[in-house]
Parts: structure tokens; C-alpha cells; sequence
């Protein structure tokens, strides 16, 4: 695949879509139909297709009666134990019309880290998508320890990515693009493309406008994930969940992070 082109995505054969809670849950809770749709459709071309999905927490607090996401450990593991089925369901309901089946990953740190896991996660991965199955991944919240998480899915995301040795790393969020200081803020531009060792001296990367109600993440966490794929030899581009479709279609949208041209062994953790 090119190093610097969008219009190379199309010809990528294993491809990680990160989505993050806020746009999956809440009044977003529409956006999963569409998003499962793309894939689906890179699937049936023939693309190995991983989607790492956040949402579990965001998703099992309803049937908790939950307003807001809680702050003690042992509710969070509650209210991602509930979700994680809720999620799965939401993801298979769509899947089920493409004649698609998900496959339900969870992982905690050691296992991306530490062997024989983390051996033993790449060939459980490679082998749901030998057998074109679409695993869904997320972090296992209900017995992971050190707070809960990874620090957030974009890393789970691209250390997956370096692991399966993915072609493109898609992450997904509320924002179209990464900007040079948070786009609410007056004189926020867009970022087009980043090279690998473009220098970033002057961009302001912080959490998103809202980021914590439901999610964890922002854009200081995509720009350290997409450094962290990028620099083992997977491209990586940052955008909209809503273009999802427009993004796996080789679209000019988000921003690109430049994979290193010659990743010495892609391998980086």
C-alpha cells in the first residue's frame, strides 16, 4: 500500500476500525447501523476486517439506571459486564444481514504484552479472520485491573494493529479530522496529513470538547496510537465515525499519518 496516498486504502487486506463510546451511544446509538454497514461492505470485497469498539460502560448504563458514567471501579465493571452483551447484540443485529458473524474479543494489557498471550491473542485474531469471522475487540473492563483500562481503545487499538500486522489502522471518533488546537477554539485548522517523522512543534492536541462523559479519549490519545502504528508500518487515519464509509472508500477525509516506509520488523512492543 502507498505510503502517502488515501486512495490506497482500498487496497488494503487488513484494516482496525477503533470506534469510541460517544459515537455509538446515546443519542448517537444510530450511527452503529451505518458504521456496521461499511465494513460489511469492505468485508464482502474481501478485506480482514477487525473493529475494536468502545461503548460497554456507555452501554450497560440504562439497565443500571446509571445517569452518568460511574466513578468507582466496581460500578464501571457492573455496568461494562451488562454492555459488553448489549453491544455485541446491537453489532450482530446488523451483521446478521450481510450473512457476517462477530466473533467477541476481550483483552487486558498483558495480553497484547506478555507471552505466551500475546502470542496466543495473534493467533486467536488470525484465526477468526481465516475463518472470516469479524471480531469484535475491547478491552476486558470486568476484570482488568491498574483503573480499569489500557488508558484508552486507541491504544489497545494500534497495539492490536501492530500485532496482527494490520495494513490500515481507521480511527473513529466525533471529529472529521485532527486539528492544529481544538477545533472549538478560534483559529483550530484542520490537519490534512503527517508525515513519520513530521515534527508536530506548535499543534495543540488535548482532550475533545465534551470527551469523559461517556468516552475517555481525545486527540492527544489518537496522535500517541496513530505514532505508535504508524511508526511499526501501518498507515492510520483519523476521522468521523460518520465517514466511515467515505473513509474505507479511499475518500479524501480526516487526517493522515504516514506509516515508516521500511518499519524495522514491525514489532514495536
Amino acid at each position: 500500500m502507498s505510503n502517502r496516498s488515501r486512495a490506497q486504502v482500498s487496497s488494503a487486506r487488513r484494516i482496525v476500525v477503533k470506534v469510541g463510546s460517544s459515537s455509538i451511544s446515546g443519542d448517537n446509538s444510530d450511527q452503529i447501523a451505518p458504521l456496521i454497514e461499511a465494513l460489511a461492505e469492505a468485508h464482502g470485497r474481501g478485506v480482514e476486517v477487525v473493529l475494536v469498539s468502545s461503548g460497554a460502560v456507555a452501554s450497560g448504563m440504562d439497565y443500571l439506571n446509571l445517569d452518568e458514567r460511574p466513578g468507582d471501579l466496581a460500578t464501571q465493571q457492573a455496568a461494562a459486564s451488562v454492555g459488553q452483551n448489549v453491544l455485541t447484540a446491537r453489532y450482530q443485529e446488523t451483521l446478521d444481514r450481510y450473512g457476517i458473524a462477530a466473533g467477541q474479543v476481550l483483552l487486558t494489557e498483558g495480553d497484547l504484552l506478555n507471552e505466551p498471550h500475546r502470542s496466543n491473542t495473534r493467533r486467536a485474531v488470525n484465526r477468526l479472520l481465516d475463518l472470516r469471522i469479524l471480531p469484535i475487540v475491547n478491552e476486558n473492563d470486568t476484570v482488568a485491573t491498574y483503573g480499569l483500562r489500557f488508558g484508552d481503545n486507541d491504544r489497545l487499538a494500534a497495539m492490536l494493529s501492530v500485532l496482527i500486522r494490520a495494513d490500515l489502522l481507521l480511527l473513529l471518533s466525533d471529529v472529521d479530522a485532527l486539528y492544529t488546537r481544538p477545533p472549538h477554539l478560534p483559529g483550530a485548522e484542520p490537519i490534512d496529513f503527517i508525515g513519520f517523522d513530521q515534527e508536530l512543534e506548535g499543534m495543540e492536541f488535548t482532550a475533545n470538547k465534551g470527551a469523559g462523559v461517556v468516552g475517555t479519549g481525545g486527540a492527544n490519545t489518537k496522535v500517541k496510537a496513530a505514532r505508535l502504528a504508524a511508526s511499526a508500518g501501518t498507515a492510520v487515519l483519523v476521522t468521523e465515525t460518520r465517514l466511515a464509509a467515505e473513509a474505507l472508500a479511499g475518500g479524501s477525509c480526516g487526517t493522515w499519518f504516514e506509516p515508516m516506509p521500511t518499519a524495522p520488523g514491525r514489532a514495536l512492543l
